[in-house]
């Protein structure tokens, strides 16, 4: 599997570098927005990992690129900056997990191959799914609601795709944070509500049920 490094910090991205490389991958390694955007579209990465300051394009600008032309390479960020503002951003543009630093290069491993891991499993999950009033296409990430068009966030497309796929059985917050977020995410298990109310201000307040005590249902209902 080869892995691209993007951090213009030139010791830690050839660091990394070396370290995945140890671990089995191979890699390429880029300093800068601009360059990461052009390998990115030009070689099918099995992952990204990407600093958010960076010269030319920052991260936040490559990630939101690359997943408005139809890019889905799992995207793990990298950032010195420290707040959940900052990182709600990265994960609402795309990006599949979000590591601050200074961070442990074990920790940063185990997160790549969980992203690695889910994308794996979800490779092959790209039929359409229609569930009532729900249609999601997830090779598009577009969904379709009642016969309108809505637009969701990559997040807010995994949220929804999961509910219907497991529809119309009620999913509890742990497991939807698991599907979505995956089994090492260690922030606060309430953005599943915060997500979740995001797709009701989209689609319409009593699209998904919440179902006291035991989780979340799709509605069937237009």
């Amino acid at each position: 599997m080869r892995i691209l490094v993007v951090d213009d910090e030139v010791r830690l991205a050839q660091s990394i570098a070396r370290g995945l490389a140890a671990e089995g991958f191979e890699t390429d390694v880029v300093h800068d927005g601009l360059d990461a955007l052009w390998r990115a579209r030009e070689v099918d990465y099995a992952a990204i990992v990407l600093d958010i300051m960076l010269p030319g394009k920052n991260g936040y600008e490559v990630c939101r690129e690359l997943r408005e032309e139809g890019i889905t390479t799992p995207i793990l960020m990298l950032t010195a900056k420290d707040g959940e503002y900052d990182e709600a951003e990265g994960l609402d543009i795309g990006a599949d997990d979000y590591l601050r630093k200074p961070f442990s290069y074990v920790v940063l491993v185990a997160r790549l191959r969980a992203m690695l891991r889910r994308g794996i499993s979800t490779a092959n999950s790209n039929a359409t799914v229609t569930v009532g009033a729900f249609t999601l296409d997830p090779g598009q990430l577009r969904v379709t609601w009642a016969d309108s068009a809505v637009e969701l966030t990559p997040r807010e497309f995994a949220v929804l795709e999961f509910l219907a796929r497991r529809s119309p059985d009620v999913v509890s917050k742990p497991t939807v944070l698991n599907a979505v977020w995956g089994l090492d995410f260690d922030g606060d298990p309430n953005i599943v509500e915060v997500y979740v109310g995001y797709l009701r201000k989209k689609i319409h307040k009593e699209a998904i049920r919440t179902v006291r005590g035991a989780g979340y249902q799709l509605s069937l209902k237009r």
